[in-house]
């Protein structure tokens, strides 16, 4: 079956589960709602589904201004020393499962950014510039998000936290032409400087930029976001196959248990930097979860809990686009 006719099955049933998945609040709903329809596609039909690229490129820089929103307006200076200590543990703690996870029928690359915490959304489009398998890379972080962003709202429950404020703001017809250009010119610019994964980089840096020196709010249209994620999810489940599926299903023991060692990790390095920075248990908590930077966000009651996740989110993509050196040298 030609590639426009595959397609024709798999946007409407992304589309379709993408609404169903959201309005049962389920996390990344888009992005694994473009991973089964797509995957689903490429599974019944035993062939790949590729994505044209310029639409990942989008994908990625819709990603990065996302990311680079609760930076703007942001004093991150009473945090950096905290947030990067408690970034470097964690990222520790990935890069050494991943290695470990290398042992057992995936790459280096593959295992490092498949157990990197944070930035699930960000990973599978890293994953190709690192010679990742994305597909593996991608059934793995999003299967640590779920974990994560289910436990979070029980630990809110049981530490009976108030609710963070949030403003309501509204998307004004012209970010429609706001966004892609900080799209389009950040992916130039960062590709010029020379940033690491400059997709993504580069219209990260070029968000804050603009937030910071022009007095408006970048609220990015709702379509434009879902389009992103829901590209992303299918360059992952596009080249899903049956081998594939069944050496993710073969590592599954190991990769929970992996996930279950992190978050509780993760917790004691909350405590730490809850006593460090004078917050409660749960605003550290919330701080260093390993990832569901969505619904830590919708739980946060101080800035400090978004300057951290932020700070090692930056970490993460850094890091990632510095792995394949890395592991050259070593």
């Amino acid at each position: 079956m030609p590639h426009m006719n595959r397609w024709l099955v798999a946007a409407p049933l992304s589309v379709a589960l993408g609404l169903l998945l959201s309005w049962l609040d389920v996390p990344a709903a888009w992005i694994l709602a473009g991973i089964l329809g797509a995957g689903s596609v490429a599974l019944v039909t035993e062939e790949d589904l590729p994505v044209n690229r310029h639409l990942f490129t989008f994908a990625r820089g819709t990603v990065g201004v996302l990311a680079a929103l609760p930076l703007v307006g942001m004093n991150p200076l009473p945090y950096i020393v905290p947030g990067v200590v408690a970034g470097a543990a964690v990222i520790s703690l990935g890069f050494a499962g991943g290695l470990v996870l290398a042992n057992h029928g995936v790459s280096r690359e593959t295992g490092v950014l498949s157990l990197l915490p944070g930035g699930a959304s960000l990973m599978p489009a890293l994953a190709r510039d690192a010679g990742a398998d994305i597909r593996y890379v991608s059934l793995s972080q999003y299967l640590r998000l779920l974990c994560v962003s289910m436990t979070l709202p029980l630990v809110a429950s049981l530490f009976d936290a108030p609710e963070g404020v949030h403003a309501d703001t509204e998307t004004v017809w012209w970010m429609w032409v706001a966004v892609p250009a900080l799209i389009v010119l950040g992916v130039g610019a960062g590709t010029l400087l020379r940033f690491p994964n400059p997709s993504v980089f580069g219209p990260m840096a070029l968000t804050v930029l603009v937030g910071t020196l022009v007095d408006v709010t970048i609220v990015p249209p709702a379509l434009l976001s879902i389009v992103g994620f829901l590209a992303i999810g299918w360059m992952c489940g596009g080249g899903l196959s049956v081998p594939a599926l069944r050496q993710f299903a073969r590592l599954l023991p190991a990769t929970l248990a992996y996930i279950a060692g992190l978050m509780a990790a993760c917790a004691g390095m909350g405590w730490l930097i809850a006593k460090w920075l004078g917050l409660s248990f749960y605003e550290g908590y919330l701080a260093t979860s390993p990832g569901a930077l969505e619904t830590v966000l919708a739980l946060a009651t101080s800035p400090a809990v978004v300057a951290l996740q932020v700070i090692r989110l930056i970490m993460v993509i850094l890091f990632a686009g510095w792995l394949p050196k890395a592991l050259r040298r070593l």
